[in-house]
């Protein structure tokens, strides 16, 4: 690899993880604002999503410079793959966080309900995937990107409990209709965002071991895995 890539690539990988960073303030941000009902935090998360959008464009730009001009092979081709990835994986969460962030702003016009399913359970586990996802891409770390992908399944089960308690909260209370659905894409958002963050672990193993598991966790689990 020549001096001049390695220090793009560099600057590249700077960039993926200020981007990071930044996403992983916005998701923490958009479910504290749930969480104290606070209309001018919402606000904040969606006024910031243009932060993230400009710089997922400037990563994308920055790696098909580096194609274009450098032409990489073996493990630096599949760092460009990856991070060209998880840059678009990092976008699609910031606009989860969004799409969080303009539930809240409707729910903060409403009279205040008990919230029917464990959100902050399910908040927290989806953030500690999206945190242990990052810290799998600085390590190097495929046992860490596997344990995210296992927690993947823990969040899918509270999003189908969330989906049960909601709908009998429904059936309870049909004239707040409106306020329990915004309660349902809220959980599907949190949802959401594990799935990209356990797309992001399979990246990660992708950027790694030059395998794609994507499908076939299973088949190319490390022998020392259950």
């Amino acid at each position: 690899m020549s001096v001049h890539m390695q220090k793009e690539i560099e600057k590249l990988k700077k960039r993926l993880l200020s981007l990071s960073a930044l996403v992983e303030d916005t998701v923490h941000r958009a479910i504290r604002s749930l969480r104290e009902r606070d209309a001018e935090m919402a606000h904040g998360v969606i006024d910031g999503d243009v932060q993230i959008d400009e710089r997922e464009v400037d990563i994308e730009e920055e790696c098909q410079k580096i194609l274009a001009l450098h032409q990489p092979v073996a493990h630096d081709l599949r760092f460009i793959i990856a991070v060209l990835k998880i840059n678009a994986e990092l976008e699609r969460i910031g606009d989860l966080a969004v799409n969080i962030a303009e539930r809240v702003l409707f729910m903060v016009t409403q009279e205040s309900v008990e919230i029917p399913f464990d959100y902050a359970g399910m908040a927290e586990k989806a953030q500690a995937m999206l945190h242990k996802s990052i810290d799998a891409l600085i390590n190097q770390d495929v046992a860490l990107a596997y344990a995210v992908i296992d927690a993947d399944d823990e969040v899918d089960v509270m999003k189908r409990e969330a989906y049960r308690q909601i709908e009998e909260f429904i059936r309870r209370s049909p004239d707040l209709l409106s306020l329990y659905t915004h309660l349902l894409g809220i959980s599907r958002h949190i949802e959401r965002i594990a799935d990209h963050a356990s797309s992001m672990a399979e990246d990660i193993i992708y950027l790694i071991e030059g395998r794609i598991i994507r499908h076939r966790t299973q088949e190319y689990r490390p022998p020392n895995e259950s």
